[in-house]
């Protein structure tokens, strides 16, 4: 789906705002437990960008992180919570939480992953998309 570039978003507060300047790479569902208590559902739902695509344009200083000791970092809007992107610590990969854009970004979801620790309470719905147990190979 085309989409006019730069992408735009930020946090619920209003405080975080942030631009795409480049095409989104993939998207897809995250059903592990890390992402089930972070945004307090069943899933996530993610864009991953290309690298250094993504510029903070304001609230720069509110945007905090939590480093797991394994994994992404989960950086989130420190005054009202909203979950905004991942990055990893050492390749600077980054997924843009889909929910967080200002329109539609252009991409839907193209696989689930780590099915295999979603939530009983939400099934992981019969889309027809590809379901990976954990990690995507």
């Amino acid at each position: 789906m085309p989409t006019n570039l730069p992408l735009t978003g930020g946090c619920l507060c209003g405080g975080v705002r942030y631009e795409i300047d480049q095409p989104l790479v993939s998207a897809s569902y995250c059903h592990c437990n890390r992402c089930q208590r972070r945004t307090g559902g069943g899933a996530s739902a993610q864009a991953r960008i290309a690298p250094g695509s993504l510029r903070v344009t304001a609230g720069e200083e509110l945007v905090a992180e939590w480093v797991p000791e394994e994994g992404f970092a989960k950086c989130f809007c420190s005054a009202c919570g909203s979950a905004l992107w991942s990055r990893h610590p050492t390749s600077g990969a980054m997924s843009v939480r889909l929910g967080t854009f200002d329109g539609d970004p252009g991409i839907r979801p193209q696989w689930h992953q780590f099915v295999a620790y979603a939530a009983e309470w939400e099934p992981v719905p019969d889309d027809g998309l590809p379901r990976y147990p954990e990690t995507k190979p």
